[in-house]
């Protein structure tokens, strides 16, 4: 074990440059991440901002019993859940599908031009991407025009309006603009995959979705099984900018996810505490969620992240 060790410190010496590289990660990190936990603690205090932090007295687990009894709490949880189910199961295989079909392509100069058009709408953002969305959502958009043109619908509809079709709007948004984006890692994954390993499938015989099936997919295994750890451990976490720019008073039975109920409760209502103990329940929650998904991914397919 000290002999190991040495040579990791041994390695960790040699690698002095790249491994500074690491550093302003750690410290932004630090500060932003683990220096603000502190304020949990106002989760178990009445708090006030015009008051110095301990002036506040102490009230225990009263902020929880409230937020529990809150049937718009409630509310959000099913928004929530409902979104990111969507987007775990549907939305979760697209990427994975994208650098696959990526991956069979031949063309060097095709691939390149279809994966940088695929990574630009990630780089444009929430308050413009939202903004052409309502507009192309909205009456004469062009998923009305489309829908009336293949014979879907007979009358416009202006889709934003309607809570039913909130979460699936959230879905094909997020879709749209982040799939190119998403499917880096996965097809970063696959560039390291061994050539010899397609060039001896091929001469046994084997065709190309059977190369794909029994070689890509079995080596990005791994990728695909951590990064699905952590979607789950997610789930109770939406994006906020995006339903921030969806949501209206129209569909807000429908839109207001649990990020949204903390913005309205701490920043919109002042409620700082109230905001806190709810965050402070999602962050515990999510924890067991990543070591219940971890274990479950270890037993089912041997791959975890610890």
């Amino acid at each position: 074990m000290f002999q190991y060790r040495t040579g990791q410190m041994k390695a960790l010496l040699k690698q002095w440059q790249l491994q500074s590289m690491v550093i302003p990660g750690i410290i932004w990190m630090f500060i932003f991440c683990y220096i603000p936990m502190f304020w949990l603690i106002i989760a178990f205090m009445d708090y006030s901002i015009a008051k110095p932090l301990f002036d506040s007295p102490f009230v225990g687990l009263k902020h929880f019993q409230d937020f529990l009894s809150d049937e718009r709490f409630w509310r959000s949880i099913r928004n929530t859940l409902g979104m990111s189910s969507i987007k775990l199961i549907l939305g979760f295989p697209i990427p994975i599908l994208f650098a696959l079909l990526l991956n069979e392509i031949r063309s060097l100069r095709f691939k390149r031009t279809v994966q940088t058009i695929s990574y630009l709408p990630h780089f444009i953002a929430w308050t413009i991407f939202g903004g052409i969305a309502l507009n192309w959502l909205g009456e004469g958009g062009v998923i009305n025009q489309l829908m009336m043109a293949i014979g879907v619908q007979e009358r416009e509809i202006l889709f934003n309006s309607e809570p039913k079709y909130f979460w699936w709007i959230t879905f094909f948004t997020d879709t749209l603009k982040e799939t190119g984006w998403s499917a880096i890692i996965y097809i970063a994954a696959i560039s390291g995959i061994d050539p010899g390993l397609y060039e001896a499938a091929e001469l046994d015989g084997a065709n190309r979705w059977q190369r794909m099936w029994h070689i890509t997919i079995q080596s990005i295994r791994p990728t695909i099984a951590i990064l699905f750890i952590l979607a789950v451990s997610g789930i109770l976490g939406s994006n906020f900018e995006q339903i921030f720019m969806l949501k209206n008073n129209m569909n807000m039975r429908m839109a207001e996810s649990l990020d949204l109920y903390i913005y309205n409760m701490g920043l919109v209502s002042g409620r700082h505490s109230f905001s806190t103990a709810v965050l402070f329940a999602r962050s515990i929650v999510a924890l067991g969620l990543l070591f219940l998904a971890n274990s479950t991914a270890k037993k089912l397919t041997g791959d975890s992240i610890f």
